[in-house]
This record gives C-alpha cells, sequence and structure tokens, in this order.
C-alpha cells in the first residue's frame, strides 16, 4: 500500500520536477553565460556582478509567467476534455460503455471479459476511468499553472545563484576559470539528481547538461572577448 501511494505521489509532482530541473538548467546556464560573456570583456567586478543579478531576476520572472502561460493552455485544454467526457457519459452512458468495453478488447481481453470490466470500472469511476483509458488524464495529476511558475522561478533563482557568488567571491585573475569549474561540477549534480529521481542510467544525462552547458559558455565568452576588444 506504501508504494502505491509513493508511486502516486512522484507521478503527481512529476510537472513540478521538469519545471524546477529546466529551471535551475536554464539559470545556471544562463547566469553564467552572462557572466562569463561580461568577464571576458575585462568589465569590473560591479558592472560583472549588476549583469549577473539583473539576469538572475530577469530570468526567474521570465521562466515564472512562461512556465504560467504553458501550463495554463495545457490545463485549459485539459479541463475542456474532462468536460467533453462528463458530457458524453451524462447524454450517452451506453456509447461510452461500449467505447470502453472495445478499449479493453483491443488490449487484449475477451469481448465478455472486457465488457465486465468496462461495467465494475464505470460503477466504480466512470469519469476517471475514461479520462484514463481514452485521454491518459488523471484527474488528481492535471496540470498546475501556480505551482508550476513559482517551482521554476525558484529554481531558476537557485541555479542563476551559483554563478552569481562564484563571480563575487572569486578573485580578478581566478574569476572566469573558478566560474567555469563550479558551473560544471553544479550541471553535472543537476544531470545526477534528475537521472536518479526518473531511475534512468546517470551518465548519459550529465555528458549532456556538461557539454551543452560548456559550449553555451564558450560561445558566450568568445563573443564578449571580442566585443570588448571593438569596443575598448
Amino acid at each position: 500500500m506504501s508504494g502505491m501511494h509513493s508511486e502516486r505521489h512522484a507521478a503527481h509532482r512529476i510537472g513540478l520536477l521538469r519545471a524546477m530541473v529546466l529551471g535551475a538548467n536554464d539559470g545556471i546556464i544562463s547566469t553564467a553565460c552572462l557572466i562569463l560573456g561580461v568577464a571576458a570583456s575585462d568589465a569590473e567586478r560591479s558592472v560583472i556582478l549588476t549583469a549577473g543579478m539583473a539576469g538572475l531576476v530577469a530570468g526567474a520572472v521570465s521562466m515564472a509567467l512562461g512556465e504560467y502561460v504553458s501550463v495554463s493552455s495545457q490545463r485549459d485544454s485539459e479541463n475542456a476534455d474532462i468536460a467533453k467526457e462528463k458530457w458524453e457519459l451524462e447524454t450517452m452512458p451506453e456509447h461510452e460503455l461500449d467505447e470502453l468495453t472495445e478499449i479493453y478488447a483491443a488490449k487484449g481481453l475477451p469481448q465478455v471479459l472486457a465488457r465486465e470490466v468496462a461495467e465494475a470500472l464505470t460503477k466504480h469511476d466512470a469519469l476517471g476511468t475514461h479520462l484514463a483509458e481514452e485521454l491518459g488524464i488523471s484527474v488528481n495529476s492535471t496540470a498546475q499553472p501556480v505551482q508550476a511558475a513559482v517551482g521554476s522561478a525558484l529554481s531558476f533563482a537557485g541555479g542563476a545563484a551559483i554563478p552569481l557568488i562564484v563571480a563575487a567571491v572569486a578573485s580578478a585573475n581566478a574569476r572566469i576559470w573558478s566560474t567555469l569549474i563550479i558551473v560544471t561540477i553544479a550541471l553535472a549534480g543537476l544531470g545526477w539528481s534528475s537521472a536518479k529521481f526518473g531511475r534512468a542510467s546517470t551518465a548519459r544525462p550529465i555528458i549532456r547538461v556538461v557539454i551543452g552547458g560548456l559550449v553555451a559558455m564558450g560561445i558566450t565568452m568568445a563573443v564578449g572577448y571580442m566585443f570588448g576588444s571593438v569596443v575598448a
């Protein structure tokens, strides 16, 4: 019983997990790129930290708004499907029962058994059964826009704080390398933790996240260096 409860709990939080992993990854990489790009142009510490803080705030707000709009659209679609299914169950119950029977028959159950299963589940929870079998929707795990927006914003800010703190405490000579090293470690940790939560192999997610982050930071540093040389 406890195992079943844990599985439902994890499924209920999967949308929040996705938003938080995406937010943390974007926060680390985008802020690190911003800091390294400005640092590569030989800017002073105050300029670097101002740019980093602006990136943190702007990114967190942008992530929250984007996630809210996106998940709200998903929820609107889910609510429309739920309302449609409720109407069909109220106005054409026999048709819906036949439809559910055919779904189970298509999965391999004998026709008679498929009908018995459909009738039993309809008596138990008609709406929940039809939503799950026809549309793959669970009433208990529908999209949560506010939850996703807050989780995304907080995770972005948490990720962005890592390179920002490094830039604040590191010396001018060590700022770039310190940021690269700490950010690489943070990205590896993010890839490892997300893979562990999803019970997947850790090697590929870590490599994917780290290489992607390093490429992005390298490009940004090159642009910052070239732009700094032009305007100097």
